[in-house]
């Protein structure tokens, strides 16, 4: 059955507020809880700190102080939802199990959002962030083995492979090669700006992340690990952000905001398997939706055009977590030796990389390839968990080939 938020009222904006027994959210235990509703938590909480500091910077923008009065009422009872959402991940878990369940996420929504994408260009662009996100992933499973001695295993489930994907040494590029081409906001499909916003979102909450828990380590090669993956996250905000039409308006930017909100809630709501979190997702769309009919209230008053124009008739299908191996698999094989010039891919290294990576690697090996040479030492192999024999036989001589 289709479902159209625009022709559903939520819970009145004035009976939104929680008080502290209701925040007081039961955390996930990590040893039983499926690990795609941790994953539905990190993406959620994402999408929640995108609204917030969205909201920030339309109301430090705008002149008018009824919108800014608007804007600071549904930004704190998005902070609220920010805080329930993020409040259900296990204080047991340490930083590196979340960080290892951060890109699980960013594996498997990228792999999901890219299978779906119906632009090509697009599609293109997910695509290539994937096979980066899905090698972060091995290298900090490497690092999770290295320090905390234990396997990655025990919280993807299974569920998502752990193997080499486009080397991370490689992914430093030079900023001008991260910049993309915008969807056209006229003509793009309501589905593209769903998935341009969500990707950007939690690629932005992953570098968010990064950069605030990596200091946190005594242990200086996992400091350095997260150094450099962070600053490869700052590369992947830059490459999905630039693919929203920068000729937007701040009213189409809300709305389609609030309307994404909607979609993801309801998704997640549709899929959940743990009832308590399925009710905090229910919850929170009927709340979602009275944001979005206040969002398209002031486009009506400001811009003087009928959401509807902007937005797809009904929410698109689910957006689902799942498994997408053989998709990621198929990915590698196709487009592991990809890097960016301008806007577009290449297979060859080019002047400015080569510049980027002389710089970079002046002072020695990253601290990703670093990782792998400390965990070689303390354990005579790497750490890796696939199901069967890997499909691309060149993949071992091209990672000795790009480690020498």
């Amino acid at each position: 059955m289709s479902f159209n938020p625009l022709e559903q009222r939520g819970i009145p904006l004035d009976r939104q507020v929680r008080n502290w027994r209701e925040l007081n959210v039961a955390p996930l235990d990590p040893d039983h809880c499926d690990p795609y509703t941790r994953c539905r938590v990190i993406a959620m909480n994402g999408i929640e700190v995108e609204a917030i500091l969205f909201s920030h910077q339309f109301a430090r923008h705008c002149t008018d102080p009824d919108v800014r009065q608007m804007l600071a009422r549904v930004r704190y009872i998005e902070s609220q939802q920010q805080k329930a959402v993020n409040w259900l991940l296990p204080g047991v878990s340490s930083v590196l199990e979340t960080t290892i369940a951060y890109e699980q996420v960013a594996v498997d929504l990228t792999a999901w959002v890219a299978r779906a994408e119906p632009d090509p260009y697009l599609k293109q662009a997910y695509q290539f962030g994937l096979l980066e996100d899905f090698d972060h992933l091995y290298r900090y499973a490497n690092l999770y083995e290295l320090i905390e001695h234990r396997k990655a295993e025990s919280i993807v489930d299974g569920l998502t492979e752990v193997m080499p994907g486009r080397p991370t040494p490689l992914h430093h590029r030079a900023p001008v090669d991260n910049l993309r081409e915008p969807y056209d906001r006229s003509r793009t499909d309501p589905l593209s700006k769903l998935h341009a916003l969500t990707i950007m979102a939690a690629e932005q909450q992953t570098m968010n992340f990064y950069m605030n828990v990596g200091p946190t380590y005594m242990e200086p090669i996992a400091r350095q690990l997260y150094q450099e993956i962070g600053m490869i996250e700052e590369e992947h905000v830059t490459h999905y952000e630039s693919l929203v039409d920068q000729g937007e308006t701040w009213w189409e930017q809300l709305v389609n905001h609030e309307y994404n909100e909607c979609y993801l809630y309801h998704s997640f709501m549709e899929q959940e398997s743990d009832p308590k979190v399925k009710a905090l997702w229910e919850l929170h769309l009927n709340m979602e939706l009275e944001h979005l009919h206040q969002a398209c209230e002031l486009m009506r008053r400001n811009d003087g055009r009928e959401p509807a124009e902007i937005l797809a008739p009904a929410l698109p299908n689910v957006l689902t977590f799942e498994p997408n191996k053989n998709y990621v698999r198929q990915v590698i094989e196709e487009q592991l030796d990809l890097t960016t010039l301008g806007t577009g891919y290449v297979r060859e290294a080019h002047e400015r990389f080569e510049a980027m990576q002389a710089a970079l690697n002046d002072g020695g090996p990253a601290p990703s390839d670093q990782v792998m040479t400390e965990h070689q030492e303390a354990f005579g192999r790497d750490y890796r968990m696939q199901e069967g024999e890997h499909p691309v036989p060149a993949l071992r001589e091209d990672w000795n080939h790009w480690n020498r």
